[in-house]
């Protein structure tokens, strides 16, 4: 009886105390034990340590064309083959992951900031504040996407990179923000967000340091799902010509310059690779999503 109290209690038979484990702890377990998640990572690290290390697995730059080589077929100077234009496809998909995931995780981390911000202030000030900002926000969530791409492109006279993550970021971010004023309001009724107002404690000391602690395990899985959105988004919009333009080494562009009845036919090396990349990172991230929701909420695993 006594050694089964002693467990209870966290203390070891013997009078030594036993030190438990922190919920981060936990979370990390949790996680490791899901298979899918820790493929994912692993797949996803070697996707990044690909991208980044572009140089050491090819010593031709994407954006320089052969022109007195096009359309050649996989070789030993070519591992992957050159496109219609001449450029070497094996550099073009290394780099390109790095402009695809540069995209990816920009947007999706500054999209998760600003709707962070935003709906935690809605959700807890709440009456008048709460719906005055929310109806800004039923309007931002109905903007038009593609018009807005075309008048920032047709303004700056270019389109690239940062514009793509701007129109990415301003038409996005209303979502996040609906999802975060909920759960802020949920926080609100809390114990310890109210007992840290009785005290006396500041709006803002309250917000950033007792409720938004509480929703990184939230943001964690929104920031995971939002990169793997935007990493297809990425590809679908310089797919059409909406995108980075196709100067600009990127998985979309690889498609697209490969999306002709010849090329899909008998050159399965133009336009396999960027498919295969885009499909493996998009499952990895998503794998990666369930593995942290299921680890920080394990009431949601089946």
């Amino acid at each position: 009886m006594a050694t089964s109290m002693a467990a209870n209690a966290g203390v070891k038979p013997g009078g030594a105390v036993r030190k438990g484990k922190s919920p981060l702890r936990l979370a990390v377990e949790r996680f490791m034990q899901n298979r899918l998640a820790v493929a994912g990572s692993i797949i996803l690290l070697i996707i990044i340590i690909l991208t980044v290390g572009a140089p050491l697995f090819t010593h031709y730059n994407p954006s320089v064309i052969d022109i007195m080589n096009t359309n050649a077929p996989p070789s030993a100077a070519h591992p992957l083959g050159t496109d219609q234009s001449g450029y070497d496809n094996l550099a073009r998909l290394l780099y390109g992951g790095r402009v695809d995931l540069t995209v990816a995780f920009s947007a999706g981390i500054m999209t998760l900031v600003i709707g962070t911000i935003y709906g935690g202030i809605s959700g807890y000030f709440g009456g008048w504040v709460d719906n005055l900002m929310m109806r800004f926000v039923d309007v931002m969530m109905n903007f038009p996407f593609v018009v807005f791409i075309l008048f920032l492109e047709s303004v700056f006279n270019t389109s690239g990179e940062l514009i793509l993550i701007t129109v990415v970021v301003i038409t996005s971010w209303p979502g996040s923000g609906r999802f975060m004023r909920g759960l802020f309001i949920q926080l609100r009724q809390q114990d310890f967000v109210i007992g840290a107002t009785t005290i006396g404690a500041g709006t803002w000391r309250t917000i950033f340091r007792h409720m938004l602690p509480n929703t990184i395990g939230t943001l964690s899985v929104l920031v995971s799902f939002a990169v793997a959105g935007y990493v297809g988004l990425e590809a679908a919009l310089t797919f059409i010509g909406l995108g980075l333009p196709l100067s600009v080494a990127s998985w979309g562009g690889m498609l697209s310059s490969a999306s002709n009845y010849t090329a899909m036919t008998t050159q399965p090396y133009l336009w396999l690779p960027p498919a295969i990349m885009i499909v493996l990172t998009i499952l990895s991230i998503n794998f990666i999503g369930d593995g942290l929701r299921d680890a920080f909420d394990p009431q949601m695993r089946s």
